[in-house]
């Protein structure tokens, strides 16, 4: 019988084997990324993932809250208290309404029965379990996830299963970091803690904001979001909308239009003050293309259709497949978005073309602070109407997506492990 030859050491002149480096077992091959169901918060986290070589090996599970009717106003309660209490309520309702009659199963609760089924529930013991059983063969997992419903998840997984994964929370968690091996979060999340912050609130009060410590080594700081758009990603879709877009009188102005928050309150007003502006500087472009998202109230898109739906040189998209999002990043000259944003606005940013901002006069809080982080580095300008859109500038993309990546390669080595080459 042959002996079984293991390899030599590692030495300085050679390559350590994989065997002496913890083989599979150091080695990252797969992630799992944990959703909230909003596209703006699981497009971090895929962005993430895509950049560290992991598109084709991660995993989607979704955090899912009770919607509609009264839930709409519960969302500020933890998800298990709000899904506990809304299977009472549910309960309470159905034996209200057919007290003394045979009633067959509750509706679900998210509406309908086609609400969850296509939906891959996160589950702390299932991916816990997944995590323990395949380690020894197929090494640890990257878990990886965004928003405020995904924090108890995440710092679960992390607590049960420490030593076969490694957990990234993007978006501060507002609550103990060293739950989460890497926390990634935009500088602005730290506002609460600013001079210009603390004034905004009486000193009673200030022990109920948070964060309410610095970031510690572990907290990556980014200027504005994660996202999907790099380099190749906008080559790639120059390629795949240039019939669209090619032949398009230049400059091309792309508008995009999100919907008021919290922190950025505006409506029918802001929508006629941007159709005026647009008209005024109409002159200068060659066309311009508008995009609303999900979340532009009716009343706002109406009025923009109103005043120049009707214009040759403006396109409005219907909201109809195929989304011209990536083939306008790739193709226009310019744009114009409104502040109330991060992501959006974050995106657009990463195309080194002129941004310029439409309402941030109408937002405060952290939003006047990642709107003032992206002025200081010459990314954006507000939006006046005396633009001459063909006068172009230009300053680095915002490319954070692949720094935060680095980081996370540099807390994996730290931790001895490393993602698959």
């Amino acid at each position: 019988m042959r002996p079984i030859r293991l390899p030599e050491p590692p030495s300085p002149k050679m390559g350590t084997p994989e065997i002496f480096e913890g083989g599979v077992y150091g080695v990252v091959r797969r992630a799992v990324v944990i959703g909230n169901g909003f596209p703006g918060s699981e497009n971090q986290s895929v962005g993430l993932v895509r950049a560290l070589g992991l598109a084709d090996k991660h995993v989607v599970y979704r955090v899912t809250r009770p919607r509609g009717g009264l839930n709409e106003w519960l969302h500020w309660l933890p998800v298990s208290v709000h899904k506990k209490l809304d299977c009472v309520i549910r309960k309470m309702f159905i034996l209200l309404i057919y007290r003394g009659q045979k009633v067959g199963s509750l509706p679900t609760e998210n509406g309908g029965s086609a609400g969850l089924k296509c939906v891959l529930e996160a589950d702390v013991q299932e991916i816990v379990t997944m995590a323990r059983q395949t380690y020894e063969k197929d090494g640890p997992i990257l878990v990886v996830a965004c928003g405020r419903d995904t924090i108890s998840i995440a710092s679960s997984i992390r607590r049960l299963a420490s030593e076969n994964v490694f957990v990234v929370q993007i978006q501060h968690p507002r609550l103990h970091l060293n739950r989460f091996d890497l926390v990634i979060t935009p500088k602005h999340d730290y506002y609460p803690l600013t001079p210009e912050a603390q004034k905004q609130f009486p000193q009673f009060l200030r022990g109920w904001i948070t964060p309410r410590e610095p970031p510690d080594r572990h907290v990556v700081l980014t200027i504005g979001a994660l996202h999907q758009i790099d380099a190749t990603a906008l080559r790639n879709a120059a390629s795949a909308w240039r019939d669209e877009f090619a032949a398009l009188p230049k400059p091309l102005l792309v508008v995009n239009i999100g919907g008021p928050t919290s922190n950025c309150r505006y409506g029918v007003d802001l929508a006629k003050q941007l159709a005026t502006y647009l008209l005024s500087v109409l002159v200068s472009c060659g066309s311009i293309r508008i995009c609303f998202s999900s979340r532009t109230p009716e009343k706002v898109s109406n009025v923009i259709t109103k005043e120049l739906g009707g214009n040759p040189k403006v396109y409005i998209w219907d909201g109809q497949e195929p989304n011209p999002h990536m083939g306008h990043l790739a193709w226009a000259d310019a744009f114009v978005v409104t502040a109330d944003s991060v992501s959006m606005i974050s995106e657009v940013c990463s195309t080194g073309k002129p941004v310029y901002l439409m309402g941030a006069e109408r937002c405060k809080w952290k939003l006047c602070d990642f709107h003032k982080s992206l002025k200081e580095r010459g990314m954006v300008r507000p939006f006046t109407g005396l633009e001459n859109i063909s006068e172009s500038w230009s300053y680095p993309p915002l490319n954070e997506t692949a720094e935060a990546a680095s980081r996370v390669h540099q807390a994996l080595a730290e931790r001895g492990w490393r993602l698959r080459a």
